[in-house]
């Protein structure tokens, strides 16, 4: 066989990766707050795109004359606007329109009076501790307060007031730079102290000084001393809490019959060594995060009918409304050369305005496609509670919405539901199954989770549940579980093992009686 370079012609389909649709993809996956963001970005660069405000009136073309209520027109082209002061012509323009200026406008009048005016002026007033009534309503002057200041600000208030000396300010504002966000400090005193050419002690008392600045705790280099610190302005740090302190792994292992050793005290001034403890603030730095809190918006609500059916729909604040202003693609290309590089780009921007458009439409009746056939899936989890969630996989969902099993991913992160009971983000009705004793019913891993959980939270001293004997149970319920994994789960839920367990129980009811 000779071989030889041909040229044959073969025809198929393949799947093209445009930037449309890599652009589609990402949509799906957006928060509300980022496919916000995504909008306001094409809004600026397409001029064909207009963001539509439903809760707003169509604005209301006005005419240039307009009638009286002596039924006269009033050409109001001839109605010079007001001059600074000149309140005859408001007058004037008040008995034509109808209207009273001061409710149109009545920042831009008093803001047009001079303060003499405004004192003679029978809707003005001020009471005794400065507020300002002005047409009945009163404006308190002291509500206008500035903003919480930052751990940085507060520190360098109180370092201004500590401290006389020139390098000692300097020094401890050195060390407002090696607080982190919790209000440790996070540095090394030998490299100040090197920095500043000045003796280790003397920055190591600065630190000590600055560490009884407000809030307490502050500028602590680890969880003990931030304790101590504020155990001590407390006055409740003695020999027995100072050895509580060197041994906190202890006391996160609830290990209390070896702390009552290493404290000399009982079990009953353990607990209330403990209780102390629980009061302090781990963290102080804290209070000064000025950072507003990321609220989670749903994206789907869940209402239940009055016939027992559930309904599922989008929420509508989440969902922007653009509109392509194809008028005003009229007008600007009216008479323009299609060949022309102006009407190529217009031509750009209206069609990536229409995908936009199509786009959005699409993400949402796939979210709606999808949260729908979950609740189907989980209908029992909204009607009976969380022990009645079933196994559920992506496959599932994918198969029944004919989808692929990455959009079915993308789709259900970070997409939040708002449901009955509670919010859940959709990635949670999507649980492992676990096998039945019968090998036919499976169970949901969080199911089973919550079921341990309600176990052992109705254990008592006497009958304290080891994880042989939750597995035990769990099988009486047709529940085939390992006992190493009722160990994960009881791990993940915080809960210590049945030996800790049975010793806090019986402190606890010591001190009871």
């Amino acid at each position: 066989m000779s071989l030889s370079a041909r040229m044959n012609l073969k025809q198929s389909q393949s799947l093209t990766m445009t930037p449309q649709l890599m652009q589609s993809i990402r949509l799906l996956q957006y928060t509300p707050l980022e496919l916000s963001q995504f909008i306001d970005e094409q809004i600026q660069s397409n001029p064909l795109l207009v963001l539509a405000n439903k809760d707003e009136d169509p604005p209301v073309q006005m005419d240039d004359q307009v009638q009286s209520l002596d039924g006269n027109l009033v050409d109001l082209n001839e109605v010079s606007l007001m001059a600074d002061g000149d309140i005859s012509q408001v007058k004037n323009m008040e008995n034509v329109l109808d209207v009273n200026m001061r409710n149109v406008f009545p920042d831009d009048e008093i803001a047009s009076k001079s303060n003499s005016e405004l004192r003679n002026r029978d809707d003005y007033s001020v009471g005794p501790s400065g507020e300002l009534h002005v047409s009945g309503a009163s404006i308190d002057l002291d509500s206008f307060s500035a903003s919480a200041p930052g751990m940085r600000e507060a520190m360098s208030e109180q370092i201004a007031l500590e401290f006389k000396s020139e390098r000692e300010r300097l020094i401890a504002v050195e060390l407002i730079d090696y607080l982190d966000d919790a209000g440790y400090f996070d540095g090394h005193l030998s490299e100040i102290a090197s920095r500043f050419a000045v003796e280790l002690t003397q920055v190591e008392h600065i630190l000590a000084r600055v560490q009884q600045f407000d809030p307490p705790g502050i500028f602590a280099r680890n969880l003990g001393e931030c304790l101590s610190v504020q155990l001590r302005r407390q006055k409740k740090f003695h020999p027995a809490m100072e050895s509580l302190i060197e041994n906190l792994e202890l006391l996160a292992r609830k290990d209390f019959v070896s702390l009552c050793k290493i404290c000399d005290v009982d079990e009953q001034k353990i607990l209330e060594m403990v209780a102390d403890i629980q009061s302090l603030d781990p963290k102080p730095g804290t209070s000064f995060v000025t950072q507003g809190v990321q609220t989670v918006i749903p994206e789907i609500l869940l209402k239940k009918l009055d016939d027992g059916d559930w309904q599922v729909e989008i929420n509508s604040q989440t969902l922007p409304h653009i509109l392509v202003d194809q008028s005003y693609f009229s007008t600007i290309t009216k008479g323009v050369d299609k060949t022309s590089a102006d009407y190529k780009f217009m031509n750009e921007c209206l069609q990536s305005a229409n995908w936009l458009s199509r786009s959005l439409d699409q993400r949402a009746q796939t979210i709606i496609k999808v949260a729908t056939e979950i609740v189907k899936h989980q209908q029992e989890f909204f009607d009976k509670g969380v022990q009645h969630l079933k196994p559920l996989n992506l496959k599932t969902i994918a198969e029944a919405v004919g989808m692929h099993e990455s959009t079915i991913s993308r789709v259900t992160s970070n997409k939040y539901i708002m449901t009955p009971r509670g919010l859940f983000e959709l990635k949670y009705f999507f649980t492992v199954s676990i096998g039945g004793v019968d090998g036919l019913n499976n169970h949901s891993a969080e199911s089973i989770r919550q079921r341990i959980k309600v176990l052992i939270d109705g254990e008592d001293v006497k009958n304290v549940l080891s994880d042989d004997n939750i597995v035990l149970l769990l099988k009486r319920e047709n529940i085939e579980i390992a006992r190493r994994t009722v160990a994960k789960y009881r791990e993940s839920l915080n809960i210590a093992s049945s030996v800790q367990r049975r010793r806090e129980k019986k402190i606890l009811m010591r001190v009871g009686t």
